[in-house]
């Protein structure tokens, strides 16, 4: 079972879901958030068809489920949930983002990794950009009428992808994975060269960024 988990759980009936790359939980609403960051196979010929925790066909963008246990007890077996995003170009019919008005959303596409600011908004990063813009991290309120609004904060370079999200209202921490992975990047001419520039070439690195007068709890929503 430790070996063979995926295959394990296919005996068992589980669940088959889209790809989750994070499970976390929010140490404010103690609720448990999964990113899901895509599959392309989802409701193909011979793949597992869409279900209510995976509604979307070649799921290419991803989405992000808020799961509740019984009770607030973490030690239930049994827990309520719903689908909070369903990622990709807000312009798009198939997205949702807990119900916000789609002209107050940043699109986002592939979420990777999530975390918590102190005030419980959730945090995004992306891997894998399929809207033809590079990777990110999105802070998204989680409660009142700013519930859903997903709002990008910061972009990596070409190619790379966002990963490690650390946030507080004095820092935010991520890290830059990969940068310049790409089919067409060679050794002599690679698609990047974060982050020293000029011609040298591609590393990965670990970003802090900090506010200059605001907290980085107000860059998510909270006023």
């Amino acid at each position: 079972m430790l070996v063979f988990t995926r295959l394990a759980a296919d005996t068992r009936g589980a669940t088959k879901m889209d790809r989750p790359e994070d499970v976390e939980t929010n140490p404010v609403n103690k609720k448990v958030y999964m990113a899901l960051t895509n599959n392309t196979q989802r409701g193909t010929a011979g793949r597992a068809p869409v279900d209510e925790a995976n509604p979307r066909t070649a799921n290419k963008h991803g989405h992000v489920l808020e799961m509740a246990e019984k009770d607030d007890n973490h030690a239930a077996t049994s827990f309520g949930w719903n689908v909070l995003l369903l990622c990709g170009d807000p312009n798009d019919p198939s997205t949702y983002f807990a119900g916000a008005d789609k002209s107050k959303v940043s699109p986002i596409s592939c979420p990777d990794n999530v975390t918590f600011d102190e005030h419980g908004n959730l945090w995004i990063s992306t891997d894998g950009n399929q809207l033809g813009a590079h990777d990110g991290l999105y802070a998204v309120p989680l409660v009142g009428k700013e519930r859903g609004e997903v709002r990008q904060f910061l972009s990596v370079p070409k190619h790379a992808e966002t990963c490690g999200p650390w946030v507080t209202d004095q820092r935010v921490n991520i890290a830059v994975q990969h940068p310049g992975e790409h089919a067409t990047s060679t050794f002599k001419n690679p698609t990047s060269h974060w982050p020293d520039g000029g011609t040298s070439l591609p590393r990965p690195s670990i970003v802090s960024i900090w506010p200059n007068g605001k907290s980085a709890g107000a860059k998510a929503g909270k006023k």
